[in-house]
């Protein structure tokens, strides 16, 4: 018998805000995080020169003795679980049952990290290394210090699928706690913004690189003059929990996980797949159970790249037509990577509680390609109850998230 999992925290760091509050006032505000970033400026070929970082963040709040080993990806996501478990007020016996379990993606380690290491040792050998810095740049490295941190006993993931890894985490433990594994799981996404991932996207073309004078003008998801993404970097955090274990505890209902699929797109690594895409929404909502038309809201993936949007636009009308409303914060946060299926399902959570719906940023002009759905143009307080949140990843990951209201 399948059980009910809900959402009894939530906790995250972000360019337009190191709080779930301050977040949300900012995409009420419509506040963009992106700025012009001056080390972008030296490195040689760079087109783009925009980004979106994490203001500073108090890491000192983290006990030393667990910060050595963290690079600023596992700063970050410790940071917003510290948030999320007091948020969700988990005490301490609870988080060491075995029952409680931690599931956080990121892209790669710390490139920050990686960086210093390889300096050292080809400039001092293997005797100017220092021990943390492996750790730092792990894979794994922000689920096993942040379980390391609380002293989590249970199981520890990290999947490691780009831009759908956040999502991605919390379907995982969405499914283990449905399935009896767990009973509360630590999830989400964490990213680091290093020069070495603007570089990445700037090679292939995907990056945005027209507004570099006007930062706050990208990205621009389904506009017409969209030009690439924005890196950015945060981290989201969400406890999920066993409805009934809630209730026992008397915890707080923040809402509801309710469908969850991820399929690859069969296509290739670098160029989004419609089909794989449509695949995806199709199976979230026979997870959940849920017509087409029951879905009231779509955040899109749309991080503004020229091939990217017109997929997911065309792939998402395929499924739910032009019902309804769709946007994506990507204008207001840029692409936080890894961690922004995290990020989102946050912002929609949020949404769903207090009665709005925030537009796309920099949505001007809808794009010829990326006609027919039904896109939000303007800030609209609107009550909703059943949200579809979607991620597509490089490498043909794609990820779908049914969250609903707390019931």
């Amino acid at each position: 018998m399948k059980r009910r999992v809900v959402i009894t925290g939530m906790g995250l760091l972000s360019p337009i805000g190191n709080t779930v509050d301050s977040a949300m006032a900012s995409l009420k505000a419509g506040r963009s995080g992106v700025r012009r970033m001056p080390n972008l400026g030296p490195v040689k070929g760079l087109l783009s020169q925009v980004g979106a970082t994490v203001a500073d963040f108090g890491e000192n709040l983290i006990p030393r003795k667990f910060r050595r080993s963290m690079g600023r990806l596992a700063l970050l996501a410790a940071a917003a679980g510290q948030q999320a478990v007091t948020a969700a007020r988990l005490d301490t016996d609870l988080i060491r049952s075995g029952r409680v379990g931690v599931c956080i993606g990121q892209t790669t380690g710390s490139a920050s990290a990686t960086e210093q290491y390889l300096d050292a040792l080809k400039r001092e050998g293997v005797r100017g290394l220092k021990c943390t810095w492996f750790l730092q740049m792990m894979s794994h490295s922000a689920a096993a210090n942040l379980a390391q941190m609380l002293g989590v006993a249970g199981r520890v993931w990290a999947p490691a699928a780009s831009c759908a890894s956040g999502s991605l985490a919390i379907g995982q433990g969405f499914e283990a706690i449905r399935d009896g594994h767990q009973d509360v799981m630590l999830c989400g996404g964490t990213e680091e913004l290093h020069v070495a991932t603007n570089a990445a996207f700037d090679v292939v073309g995907a990056a945005s690189r027209a507004f570099n004078d006007r930062p706050t003008l990208t990205p621009r998801p389904f506009d017409v003059r969209r030009d690439g993404l924005v890196m950015a970097e945060g981290a989201g955090i969400v406890v999920l929990e066993e409805y009934e274990h809630a209730k026992r505890r008397s915890a707080a209902v923040l809402g509801e996980v309710l469908g969850f699929a991820t399929y690859w797109d069969c296509e290739h690594l670098w160029a989004p797949a419609r089909e794989g895409m449509a695949r995806t929404i199709a199976g979230c909502l026979q997870s959940a159970e849920c017509a087409a038309n029951d879905v009231e809201y779509v955040n899109a993936h749309a991080a503004g790249t020229p091939t990217g949007d017109p997929a997911e636009a065309q792939a998402t009308r395929s499924l739910v037509g032009h019902g309804p409303l769709v946007s994506s914060t990507k204008g207001h946060t840029g692409h936080t990577g890894a961690a922004c299926g995290a990020l989102e399902a946050i912002f929609c959570i949020e949404m769903i509680r207090q009665g709005f719906l925030v537009p796309t940023l920099n949505l001007e002009e809808v794009a010829p390609e990326c006609a027919g759905l039904r896109y939000l143009r303007e800030f609209a307080e609107r009550k909703v109850s059943r949200v579809l949140t979607n991620n597509f990843a490089l490498g043909g990951v794609s990820t779908s998230l049914l969250l609903g209201a707390a019931s």
